[in-house]
């Protein structure tokens, strides 16, 4: 069955549906980074061409007419079908040129999976591998939306829509600096660490997530935080120089311990033991460079 004329181009609805949620057409025109009158004409043409008023425009923002709130709905429903068409395309073209798409959780990412992949593909040289380095909440939101193809995850969150394999545990260890007063003392009651503000990971992160459900577990609020980072390596170097503790992956600060440049700091009754975990969604198959992946990983490394 043709399309009819009136069929709308997605471009365009796209950025009708941007105008609606953000109120302002030259918001959405940022959102979409083009011209505001560039954004205004494809607005006007969308119009005629469905032969509707879609927006009431004033000098303080655009609000859709009852005809533009209707069109926006579906409109919705159509990007979304062409959201998963595109990922559907790109999960083709990946597969057959042999090329896998993984996200993965800084942590497992920067002390897990470099070495593991460079030995996996040190014998397939058709193959590669994308890896995109992502907090665990948006390892999920990737895999949900089909941008990638296996994810690896921190967070202790359940993860009933993916199937999920074990490939490593960890342990989350309270550290400072070596200049930093707890580093004389080598234990602090679990009430210092909870009323000290801390250095941390992002909301979202496997590791305060970790971090936030074992301290509920034991009664207590959320962490304190005195700097949030956006990655482990920033983290680990901000504590090595001086700043506020830190509760991190054991694996990200094992040479530093060992070195003396961090001090871990023992908390009687904090105990943060984790399983990295890969996933993948139930309702997808596994492509078979993703199988090869996971089968080198027969068990918790």
């Amino acid at each position: 069955m043709a399309l009819a004329p009136t069929t709308p181009e997605l471009g365009a609805l796209d950025l009708f549906v941007s105008v609606v949620k953000l109120g302002s057409l030259s918001k959405a025109a940022e959102a979409h980074r083009i011209a505001q009158p560039s954004a205004s004409s494809r607005i006007r043409s969308l119009e005629r061409q469905l032969g509707l008023t879609l927006l009431e425009r004033s000098p303080t923002g655009s609000i859709p007419t009852v005809a533009g709130g209707l069109v926006a709905g579906w409109a919705e429903g159509v990007l979304r079908s062409a959201d998963e068409l595109n990922a559907g395309v790109a999960a083709l073209k990946a597969r057959r040129a042999g090329r896998l798409r993984v996200a993965a959780s800084l942590t497992i990412a920067e002390y897990l999976l470099p070495a593991v992949l460079e030995q996996f593909l040190r014998n397939r040289p058709d193959d590669s591998i994308k890896l995109e380095v992502l907090n665990s909440s948006l390892v999920l939101d990737h895999l949900a939306s089909g941008s990638a193809d296996l994810g690896f995850i921190e967070s202790p969150v359940p993860t009933p829509s993916m199937h999920e394999h074990v490939v490593a545990f960890d342990r989350l260890v309270a550290v400072v600096g070596r200049a930093h007063p707890w580093a004389m003392l080598g234990e602090v009651p679990i009430e210092a660490l909870v009323t000290t503000p801390l250095i941390l990971r992002e909301r979202g992160s496997g590791t305060r997530d970790a971090l936030t459900e074992a301290m509920r577990a034991l009664g207590h609020g959320e962490p304190m935080s005195a700097l949030e980072l956006g990655s482990t390596s920033a983290v680990r170097a901000a504590v090595v120089s001086g700043g506020s503790p830190t509760v991190i992956s054991h694996r990200a600060v094992e040479a530093d311990l060992e070195a003396g440049s961090l001090v871990a700091i023992d908390v009687p009754g904090l105990e943060i033991d984790r399983r990295l975990r890969a996933v993948w969604p139930i309702d997808r198959e596994l492509p078979p460079l993703a199988a090869a992946l996971l089968a080198q990983l027969p068990g918790p490394l």
